[in-house]
Parts: C-alpha cells; sequence; structure tokens
C-alpha cells in the first residue's frame, strides 16, 4: 500500500497534549462557569431588589397621595364649615310682635281731670307688657265720629316687660247724632310699636266698659237736649 494518510493512534495509546493545553490552568473553564451562574445570581437579586424599591415607592406615593387628599378634604370640610350660614338655633330668636305681649284692661270712670271741657268723661285703663322689649303706645283711637279721645300720660308712652302702666283716657261728645246711645261691644284702637313691629290693634274692654260708656253718653246728650228744649 503506497501513500502517507493520518496517523491514528491505536490500542494502547493516546494524543499528546499540546504545550499551551498543558500549561493552561486547570480551573479557567470552572472559574468562567462560577462566573456565569454569580452574574446571574447577582443579576435575579438586583432584579429582586429593584423590584422591592419600586414596590415601596410606588407604595410610599399612593400612601402620600392619600394622607394629601384626606388633608384637603378636612381643609375643604373645615372652610365650609367655618363660611356657612348660621343655622336657625344659634341665631337669635326674633322678639315677639307687640299684640302678643300687650294687655289692656279696663278698670272704671274716674273723676274728670282739671280743665275738662263739658260734655266729657273720663275711665281708668291699664296697659301691661308681659315679654319682650319695651313697648310703646304711640296713638290710642276710639271708632266713633262723634267722640274724641285724649289720654294721660299723652302718646306716645312706654312701658317695659313685666310692668303695667295706668292710664285715664277722656272722651268728650262732639255730636250727639254720631254717637249710639247703647254701645254693644264697644274697643279702643292702640297703635303699638316695639323692636319688632308696628301695630294697630283693637282691644275690647269688656261689658263693664259698655256699660259705664253708655251710661256716660245718654248723660252728656240728655243735657244738650234739656239744654235745647230750654231754649
Amino acid at each position: 500500500m503506497s501513500g502517507v494518510g493520518p496517523v491514528e493512534p491505536g490500542e494502547g495509546t493516546h494524543a499528546w497534549e499540546t504545550p499551551e493545553a498543558a500549561h493552561a490552568p486547570a480551573h479557567a473553564s470552572g472559574r468562567a462557569d462560577t462566573s456565569e451562574a454569580l452574574g446571574a445570581d447577582a443579576s435575579t437579586a438586583a432584579a429582586r431588589l429593584l423590584r422591592g424599591l419600586v414596590r415601596r415607592h410606588a407604595a410610599h406615593r399612593r400612601a402620600t397621595s392619600a394622607v394629601l387628599a384626606t388633608a384637603v378634604l378636612l381643609a375643604g370640610g373645615g372652610y365650609l364649615y367655618a363660611t356657612r350660614p348660621h343655622d336657625a338655633e344659634q341665631a337669635a330668636p326674633a322678639p315677639p310682635f307687640p299684640s302678643q305681649v300687650v294687655d289692656v284692661s279696663y278698670l272704671g270712670e274716674v273723676a274728670l281731670p282739671p280743665g275738662a271741657r263739658p260734655r266729657s268723661f273720663a275711665f281708668d285703663i291699664v296697659f301691661g307688657v308681659e315679654s319682650g322689649p319695651p313697648v310703646t303706645v304711640t296713638r290710642l283711637a276710639q271708632p266713633y265720629p262723634g267722640l274724641s279721645l285724649t289720654s294721660t300720660p299723652r302718646a306716645p308712652f312706654r312701658t317695659k316687660a313685666g310692668s303695667a302702666r295706668k292710664v285715664v283716657i277722656t272722651m268728650r261728645v262732639t255730636e250727639c247724632g254720631k254717637v249710639p246711645k247703647n254701645v254693644g261691644l264697644p274697643f279702643v284702637d292702640v297703635t303699638l310699636r316695639n323692636a319688632r313691629a308696628i301695630q294697630v290693634h283693637s282691644f275690647i274692654l269688656g261689658t263693664r266698659y259698655a256699660h259705664d260708656l253708655s251710661a256716660a253718653l245718654q248723660v252728656a246728650c240728655s243735657n244738650e237736649s234739656s239744654n235745647h228744649q230750654n231754649a
């Protein structure tokens, strides 16, 4: 057989290592594998650490946002509470209307004050104020056109709560044809004023006042009739 081919090792023989392979450190490949494993582990740990930091940062941001939102809500609620209108319970109650707290009572007929004109007669009445601010009587009047009325003290006069004032009303017949012979339920018109309102209220003074007024009118007008007959 002629020609030269590659020489293969026979049985019981092995290939010789090259000088570079012989001098290469035995642990080189092992260190490379270990480095790759450590790198993989290190990158995995770093990723886990980074993900943990991100989660903690997100949780911190959510907590901070919740605290800020709560603070804004509390501040807004406090502002609305401070600027809201006062409730009806907090506001001072309105004073009563004067006619609700004033009482007028009839006492009886009295002697005429000095200087009274003919065909005049006088009565005592009492003004009482139960509660609330003071009440001022600004005017006294009666409904019959043939009568005039004045008072002592003269209006206006003021009465405080819890007190009463005696007033003498003097009436004079100005025209007998314009007054009734027998009055039914006569009243006195009183204009009242307090801090709440001004009111005109008619006070019926009762049957005794009706009887005394009818008698006084008959006396005043009967004297006039007698004078006309004598003339």
